[in-house]
């Protein structure tokens, strides 16, 4: 197994002052697409408790990454009894299975590397969830890779540890709440069906955190070793993301040097844009989760907005000789 399979067990999608995790706003749905930049730095995970701040202001913007949720094909389900929905993350996935107080891992799919939790699905988190929140389940099947197979028994325990401010990047983030997954499993022979004589081990360490706005994470992080003595593996992984939102520039209003402005906002039908608007050329509208929803052109200083529904989004001027400006508007 290579160290892709620690990266993926990172608590990937699920959030609602001060903010508790629901099934109705956080469960993942077959459809949902969340656009994520990879981030450049360490992530900062050293706060803990009540009212603190969780300082990652000096992150910077990595690659785009997209995580798609589709439906198991018919195959994948026989193969993952119970799985519902399925997470696909840069060539790597993660199915689920959703009930009405819990989502659970039924399989995780690499490259590389696979787990089955046919024999025991563990739970990735219990609805609802806010801060203090904790549960420990235990999770049991098999792995196979391309250096070993066998079987694997183990704990997921999750946690919401603590509260308080997110800085990341350049965004200022209230009322946040930071979900701490640890996934610690040991490995196994096939033959060894008692479990008596573990051959490695497979520990992931994941944190995400959740404001009340947005239904996926602002900001995760995981950190995982693979450790199989026999097979001389000793390996060690990290990686992080950020919802794209966060490295959008957003100001109170375009570009002040030109005096540039968005009006009326909110607005029901149409947008203009008044001050030196001879520069942008294209207008895109993100959702607050950072989805682009709408690309179009500016005609006469105008943009038709009719037919988004109501919400709040980021509005993102541009053109050939300028740099990309955003907003926020409001949808009546």
């Amino acid at each position: 197994m290579k160290k892709t399979l620690l990266v993926i067990l990172a608590f990937s999608g699920l959030c609602s002052a001060q903010t508790t995790i629901t099934k109705a706003f956080n469960d993942p749905l077959v459809g949902d697409i969340v656009n994520n930049f990879v981030v450049n730095g360490t992530v900062d995970n050293s706060a803990t408790g009540a009212n603190t701040t969780f300082n990652n202001a000096s992150l910077t913007q990595g690659a785009a990454s997209q995580v798609t949720y589709v439906t198991p094909t018919s195959s994948e389900i026989t193969t993952y009894p119970g799985s519902t929905i399925k997470m696909i993350d840069t060539g790597n996935s993660i199915l689920y299975k959703a009930t009405a107080t819990k989502l659970e891992i039924t399989g995780v799919i690499t490259p590389d590397a696979t787990l089955n939790f046919a024999a025991d699905n563990g739970t990735f988190i219990t609805y609802p969830a806010s801060f203090g929140y904790s549960n420990s389940d235990t999770a049991k099947g098999t792995f196979s890779s391309t250096a070993a197979s066998g079987l694997f028994k183990g704990t997921i325990v999750t946690t919401a540890d603590a509260s308080g401010t997110l800085l990341v990047g350049p965004k200022t983030y209230t009322n946040v709440l930071r979900i701490k997954s640890v996934q610690n499993f040991s490995l196994y022979q096939s033959t060894d069906t008692n479990y008596l004589f573990p051959i490695g081990t497979v520990v992931n360490t994941a944190y995400t955190y959740f404001d009340s706005v947005h239904k996926f994470p602002l900001l995760s992080s995981t950190n995982g070793t693979l450790n199989v003595p026999i097979l001389s593996i000793n390996q060690s992984t990290s990686g992080a993301q950020a919802l794209n939102e966060v490295f959008l520039a957003v100001n109170d209003n375009l570009t002040k040097k030109q005096n540039f402005k968005i009006y009326p906002n909110p607005a029901q039908d149409f947008i203009e844009f008044q001050g030196e608007t001879k520069a942008y050329s294209t207008v895109k509208v993100y959702s607050l989760d950072g989805k682009l929803v709408k690309t179009t052109d500016i005609h006469s200083g105008k943009v038709q907005v009719s037919d988004l529904s109501p919400a709040t989004y980021f509005i993102e001027v541009s053109g050939k000789d300028a740099p990309a400006e955003t907003t926020k508007l409001i949808k009546k």
